[in-house]
């Protein structure tokens, strides 16, 4: 029986080895292509292991350094502020949802669904944003747009829901207000959820880039992502336009597939960094605030 578990236990050792490197194998294949030549990109394909090392790809991305760094900065900033309002408003909004004393607690439920089915239009919503909260070329665009998400405020409620009810009778027996239980009893024992919002609230502001195609019309307030779609529209423009291109360069030497790569990893490397703080938190949060109804 031992040497059977023994045996079950390297199966799925082995199984699970395998999963980890089909997983690591495309994000490696991305930084490899990033560090490579364009022209061995275009001739050979991809390889495991760069043949040569070349950094034409990232000196082409930071050939304005300052412009890359503005960028990061402006994206890290509302990306950080939208996460810690959004996840306090939501959290603020399931609390009084997840009471069975809420009175007319049925309609706002209806509401924020009917929102989530719903909008008012693109529009109708730049109008808003632009015309009357004068917003456009403001980096409150970024924070203000999309700070409610419906169905994160179900799954917070859902989770709050969980919580034993004698822990807020006998916080509201010893005095307590409800904005002490909230602050002090219900977020404290609500991390889990609340770092899954979180970090999802976060990587859809990091990846947003379609706010600044619509709002943002000064360079200093661009985006990461948008900064760089903008760089490889320019690149598509040079190899569409080659009598725009220097004498001594061909459309050959525009390093487009490499600069995507590159690209890819400089997106995607703060949101390496972040995952791991959350990643505790992440399954029990996911599953405990959306299996419940």
């Amino acid at each position: 029986m031992k040497k059977h578990n023994t045996i079950l236990q390297a199966v799925l050792i082995i199984i699970f080895i395998i999963l980890c490197l089909c997983i690591i194998f495309p994000f490696w294949l991305l930084l490899s292509a990033s560090f490579s030549n364009e022209g061995v990109i275009t001739t050979q394909g991809y390889q495991i292991w760069p043949q040569p090392f070349d950094f034409s790809a990232y000196e082409y991305v930071f050939k304005n350094p300052d412009q890359i760094l503005r960028a990061y900065g402006v994206t890290f900033v509302f990306s950080i502020s939208a996460m810690f309002l959004s996840v306090l408003l939501m959290s603020m909004i399931a609390y009084p949802l997840a009471r069975n004393n809420l009175k007319g607690k049925s309609v706002i439920n209806f509401y924020l669904y009917f929102t989530m089915l719903f909008s008012g239009g693109l529009v109708p919503t730049y109008l808003l944003v632009s015309r009357t909260l004068h917003l456009n070329d403001t980096i409150w665009v970024y924070i203000v747009l999309g700070l409610i998400n419906p169905w994160y405020v179900f799954m917070i409620r859902t989770f709050f829901k969980g919580i034993p009810g004698e822990i807020v009778e006998s916080a509201t027996i010893d005095g307590a207000s409800e904005y002490t239980i909230f602050l002090r009893m219900i977020l404290p024992l609500s991390k889990p959820v609340l770092a899954t919002i979180a970090l999802f609230v976060f990587l859809g502001k990091w990846n947003d880039w379609n706010t600044a195609l619509i709002y943002i019309t000064k360079p200093e307030l661009y985006s990461l992502q948008y900064l760089l779609q903008k760089i490889m529209e320019d690149i598509n423009i040079l190899k569409e336009n080659m009598q725009l291109l220097p004498g001594n360069m061909s459309v050959a030497d525009i390093p487009a597939e490499t600069v995507r790569m590159a690209m890819a990893i400089i997106v995607a490397g703060p949101a390496l960094v972040v995952f791991p703080f959350f990643q505790k938190y992440f399954v029990k949060g996911l599953t405990v605030g959306s299996v419940k109804g």
